[in-house]
């Protein structure tokens, strides 16, 4: 169970870096397989009309994000490891805006196993299996995932909304009904897929910029269900590849919006802090 924790954790700040808005480049042609009939443009013209279509994409995914103040679900986690085991459990979610998240994983019959209390600047975690206590700054995570941590765009990644998604968009193309943008941070690319009518997000493709680590995180959502007028993805697959492969799916069984919800975390006397 604390294995899975920590896999969730790393999962969750893997791409958690915030990077400040840059200007719209003029889109170029990149070379890459996976980018479908990129668009060329040989006139002025075409790369005026091109930037300003990638300008109200880029301005509708954005609008396309869920805003909360409390945020409540359930989940079925299904976790198959670098050895190919197999792990399920469920998680309880809770989060604040920009404040915090609280999550709580059980096993079969529900019994409890971690209950882990990240804010800005904290990760606090209690095994009650083990009745140990773990308390670290928000540090532990970036060790993780040797990258800077931000509480909010992990909120993100929960929640659904696109994370790691630069202005600085060098290429787009259109496939079927779809729509792909091509966008280059500091520390991976990012292939974002969303719907072309709608703008829903459907998959992202995360690759390291790092030529030695080469990480590379393929997301897909799915099942999309509107709860108060938020609409909100049910079904999530997260695959990792870097030296082994990882794999995790979350099933959202209920999700709540702005309700008052509390976070329960205390530690009992009984309990070895490490």
């Amino acid at each position: 169970m604390s294995r899975l924790l920590i896999f969730f954790l790393s999962i969750t700040s893997l791409f958690c870096s915030c990077h400040s808005a840059k200007k719209i480049q003029q889109p170029v042609v990149i070379k890459d397989t996976a980018v479908v009939a990129v668009v060329e443009l040989p006139a002025d013209n075409g790369k005026a009309d091109s930037i300003t279509f990638i300008k109200e994409v880029y301005k509708k995914i954005l609008g396309n994000q869920i805003t909360f103040t409390t945020f409540s679900g359930k989940i079925e986690l299904d976790y198959k490891d670098a050895d190919g085991k197999n792990i399920n459990a469920n998680a309880h979610l809770r989060m604040y805006s920009d404040s915090v998240i609280w999550l709580l994983l059980t096993g079969p019959l529900g019994i409890e196993g971690v209950r882990a209390y990240i804010t800005k600047d904290s990760v606090k975690l209690l095994y009650k299996q083990d009745k140990i206590y773990t308390a670290r700054s928000i540090s532990f995570l970036q060790e993780i995932t040797a990258l800077p941590l931000d509480l909010r765009t992990l909120q993100d990644l929960l929640l659904g909304n696109p994370v790691f998604l630069d202005s600085n968009i060098t290429s787009y193309s259109k496939t079927g009904n779809n729509i792909m943008l091509k966008s280059y941070g500091a520390f991976f690319s990012n292939l974002l897929t969303i719907g072309e009518t709608d703008k829903r997000l459907l998959n992202s493709k995360l690759e390291d910029a790092d030529s030695v680590t080469r990480r590379s995180c393929y997301l897909t959502y799915a099942d999309y269900e509107t709860n108060n007028q938020v609409l909100f993805s049910t079904k999530r697959n997260i695959n990792v590849t870097e030296k082994k492969k990882l794999n995790i799916k979350l099933y959202f069984k209920q999700h709540e919006f702005n309700e008052t919800l509390s976070f329960p975390f205390s530690v009992p006397k009984n309990y070895t802090q490490n």
